[in-house]
């Protein structure tokens, strides 16, 4: 198929392979070898320049008024993407919370991150509903070595990221911890002494600083793209976090703990500094991205999704 994308980055045309920020969505337009149209400029596309078979149209969060209608000019068919959790369109004005309702009536399909993300979608009345896995693409980049012995968590102390609660169970394994500077990140974060703060990396840089951690923790419950558990993946980074994550569960299944569960999460925090127990969670994220999370099988599972 010949597929574009839309979104509010103003990234125009193909994706190079060695893209410096090369983010998840990045990550599908170069597997998908497709174009990228900014939506401020589609307006301005001519449908006699280029058609399309598919346009994948991702909603930005702040800005959800979107016209599938001029989209449709250049495209046989229109789908929607998942952006940020499910609920996330309801914290919109009510008025914009009908319109981006009716956008999603409007595609033909719609793509979501997770398995537990396609009966909300199917509840609210889409019919047509596919999970887009998260992919990478690590042109370049190679896997960790070994690791030093610190943790990294993967956010900051907000409720999105679930950052206080990363904390305190990463402070019970006993070794340096780390955290990336994320947007949502609070001034006073800077004054936790017990926390070294990263600053601010493309995407290519963060891949590789995050190979130098030997343990992530990421008890995030806004479950979206689940990129920092697939990150940690192609690493062979045990990762703990909660469950209704794809690439969690999928990737480190021994280190998946029910949502809210702190004692849990610290317990299997302490176990991973069993050498024999740490073995098998990285080596059992190391297979699984082979097996779900690499491009090719990425590939083979879009295939299968869309036929």
């Amino acid at each position: 198929m010949k597929i574009v994308f839309f979104s509010e980055s103003q990234v125009i045309g193909k994706i190079p392979r060695d893209f410096s920020n090369a983010r998840t969505e990045y990550a599908w337009m170069m597997a998908l070898d497709s174009t990228h149209i900014p939506l401020p400029n589609v307006g301005h596309f001519s449908t006699t320049d280029e058609h399309f078979d598919l346009g994948i149209v991702i909603v930005p969060k702040t800005n959800p008024n979107i016209d599938l209608d001029g989209i449709r000019k250049s495209c046989d068919k229109v789908a929607v993407m998942q952006e940020g959790p499910h609920w996330y369109f309801q914290d919109y004005s009510v008025e914009h919370q009908f319109h981006y309702y009716n956008t999603l009536m409007g595609a033909d399909w719609v793509y979501c991150h997770n398995e537990s993300d396609v009966n909300y979608y199917l509840g609210l009345g889409c019919k047509d509903v596919r999970v887009m896995r998260s992919l990478m693409i690590p042109e370049g980049i190679e896997k960790r070595n070994w690791g030093k012995n610190e943790t990294i968590i993967g956010g900051n102390f907000v409720s999105w990221y679930g950052g206080f609660d990363s904390y305190v169970v990463a402070k019970s394994i006993g070794d340096p911890i780390s955290a990336p500077s994320m947007g949502r990140k609070q001034d006073q974060e800077d004054l936790i002494e017990d926390i070294n703060y990263l600053p601010y990396l493309s995407w290519r840089d963060w891949i590789k600083t995050l190979g130098e951690y030997n343990i992530g923790i990421h008890l995030m419950r806004t479950h979206a793209a689940g990129t920092f558990a697939m990150n940690c993946g192609f690493h062979g980074i045990p990762c703990i976090g909660y469950k209704g994550l794809d690439t969690q569960e999928t990737l480190h299944p021994l280190t998946t703990v029910d949502v809210g569960d702190l004692e849990a999460a610290n317990d299997l925090a302490k176990k991973l500094k069993d050498d024999k127990f740490y073995w098998l969670c990285s080596q059992t994220a190391l297979k699984r991205f082979d097996d779900y999370y690499t491009e090719r099988s990425w590939l083979e599972n879009w295939e299968k999704t869309n036929g």
